[in-house]
């Protein structure tokens, strides 16, 4: 039987304030993409922030969105 399905999304851009959580610009906010499971988001969310490590405003985030969906689902146990 396959493991479950736990939707987690990878988004990021740059800040306004790095000591905040706060997008300088929601419309260039990227989507880096949709994941099935916190690993393979890992992997993505890793490489992107590798990849913007010269600008210190970019930030890269994993969102768990299947809590989003169904707050019930707390059996996220890869992380």
């Amino acid at each position: 039987m396959p493991d479950k399905q736990l939707l987690h999304l990878v988004i990021g851009g740059e800040l306004k304030d790095v000591a905040d959580i706060e997008f300088a610009d929601l419309s260039k906010v990227e989507m880096v993409g949709a994941y099935p499971n916190y690993a393979q988001a890992y992997k993505a969310w890793k490489s992107k922030a590798q990849s913007t490590v010269d600008n210190a405003h970019a930030r890269y985030f994993i969102l768990h969105a299947h809590h989003l969906l169904d707050p019930r689902d707390d059996e996220d146990h890869e992380h």
